[in-house]
């Protein structure tokens, strides 16, 4: 049952690649780079007087669109701070392995058993099960996630895994509303 219900979630981000080919990409491929970790944090905070996120009581967070319309900003994966884009054609979460080891996956660990097809092309993934990710007051525990080999993918990916955790979300005038 696990194994089928896999394979229609690799086939719908399969699916989704095939009818949005090169957005995440092009997102990933502008937001990486060969830049250190200490220029990777510093791009993921937000200056003075313009949140990226805004947190709404103690139930909700706001993430406003960027200029190219997309939703990102700075989560919290098993405790630690990880910039990622929301992306609701993925399936689940979307890492690669250096962003796995970063977040204490062993790659070791890692049993790259699944074929699937993203915007770059075939790749092998492996499934892994997330503690929590959080962006503000927003927490969802125990996500699925897929990790892929660093030339497959070049960023986190958030994808459904993580949003169908929510008691909801929309977008609305420019801004993706997160709510618990």
């Amino acid at each position: 049952m696990f194994v089928r219900s896999l394979v229609l979630v690799v086939g719908s981000v399969v699916a989704a690649a095939a009818f949005v080919p090169g957005v995440a990409t092009r997102y990933l491929d502008a937001t990486s780079g060969k830049a250190s970790e200490e220029a990777r944090i510093e791009k993921a905070s937000v200056p003075a007087g313009q949140d990226a996120a805004r947190y709404t009581g103690n139930r909700s967070a706001v993430i406003s669109a960027d200029a190219n319309g997309h939703f990102s900003g700075l989560f919290s994966i098993n405790g630690r701070k990880e910039e990622g884009l929301i992306d609701t054609g993925a399936s689940m979460i979307a890492l690669n392995v250096t962003t796995a080891q970063r977040l204490g996956i062993d790659k070791a660990d890692l049993n790259f058993r699944y074929a699937v097809e993203t915007a770059n092309g075939k790749a092998r993934a492996a499934y892994v099960r997330l503690d929590k990710v959080e962006i503000g007051p927003v927490k969802v525990v125990n996500v699925g996630a897929m990790v892929m080999d660093d030339k497959a993918l070049s960023g986190t990916l958030i994808g459904m895994s993580f949003l169908k955790g929510l008691a909801s979300y929309k977008v609305e005038d420019g801004r993706m509303h997160l709510t618990r």
